[in-house]
């Protein structure tokens, strides 16, 4: 039973450290408890080295204070969520404009790896969370910036310079990756690839393969829910228009065909990848990163959507929640 129960417009006291300190243990309590109900990705053969039974949270709030537990500094494939960063470096360096002439910005209700919609209903990506999407993105970006420089720019947004990148997943994805071709050629096919389909795929899995932790995702998720600017050394890596372009496609396309389940229980923008991350920002207040391999049916970490959904609920994390005491002191929303 959690110490603090909150409904409606009942107040959470952030103020109190304890109560706060209380309820995050409370929901990787509850998380942990779910990794049996879960299993790791197989279909990538690396990925099933990970150990269901890891679980770690951390949450980074703007005045560089943080609160973590369990598996924060094990290290693990990205995956998906480098989708956010390279949408968020394609729109700083194409814009708006160009960025969404190339994909579409529509959850698409399908699998993150289906082509049925590309094949049939559209010959743009539904959304760049998706792979089709990602690797549309991903040829974009090849024609300006190499697999390091890219690398350095997912360590500032991660505020975390041991990103490496993991070889081992790198070559294991390479290998296994017959159905990111077929979606790169038939890409190809319709014209719209903007780069050749061998070129943009090794982008697009040296980025999925680069190794993070938990910690780093809290970072990510602190750019995010900071307006694109980097708290703590005052430095703006994307405009906060271009922020508000990626919160949004993370909140209604991050997690997967999932989306709209997280975003009615948990309400929080945030992007996950079958390694067992999630990254989400709560605007203006924090970033949370989550290391949780046993995933649902989805392919979201089952331990991290239980911990969120705790957090969410009894903190008001969520963005259509009324917010009487801001952590800043300033008026909250009526």
């Amino acid at each position: 039973m959690a110490k603090y129960p909150t409904y409606g417009r009942e107040e959470f006291p952030y103020g109190d450290e304890e109560a706060f300190k209380q309820v995050f243990f409370e929901a990787y309590e509850n998380g942990r408890e779910m990794v049996g109900c879960g299993k790791v990705a197989d279909y990538i053969p690396e990925l099933r080295k990970a150990d269901y039974r890891s679980f770690g949270i951390c949450l980074l709030k703007k005045d560089g204070s943080f609160l973590s537990h369990g598996d924060v500094e094990t290290r693990f494939s990205m995956q998906s969520i480098c989708k956010t960063v390279m949408l968020a470096v394609a729109l700083r360096s194409f814009g708006f404009a160009k960025t969404f002439s190339h994909v579409k910005m529509e959850p698409s209700g399908d699998s993150f790896n289906s082509i049925i919609k590309l094949d049939t209903a559209s010959n743009l990506p539904y959304n760049p969370m998706i792979n089709a999407g990602a690797i549309q993105i991903a040829s974009l970006l090849s024609t300006r910036f190499s697999f390091e420089e890219l690398l350095g720019i997912t360590k500032s947004f991660c505020m975390d310079d041991g990103i490496t990148l993991n070889r081992a997943v790198y070559e294991s994805e390479w290998e296994t990756g017959d159905r990111n071709r077929a979606i790169a050629y038939l890409l190809k096919s319709k014209g719209v690839l903007q780069a050749d389909p061998q070129q943009t795929l090794d982008l697009y899995i040296r980025m999925c393969s680069l190794n993070v932790t938990a910690k780093s995702l809290a970072g990510l998720g602190l750019i995010l829910a900071n307006d694109g600017q980097n708290p703590f050394t005052g430095e703006q890596l994307v405009h906060p228009r271009h922020i508000r372009t990626v919160n949004s496609i993370m909140f209604t396309c991050g997690m997967y065909d999932g989306s709209g389940e997280f975003g009615v229980k948990v309400g929080i923008p945030a992007k996950s990848g079958v390694g067992g991350g999630i990254t989400c920002g709560v605007k203006g207040r924090m970033g949370i990163g989550i290391y949780g391999p046993s995933l649902d049916e989805k392919g979201n970490s089952i331990a991290g959507i239980t911990a969120l959904e705790h957090l969410s609920h009894l903190m008001h994390l969520s963005v259509f929640d009324y917010h009487p005491i801001p952590e800043n002191g300033e008026k909250g929303r009526e």
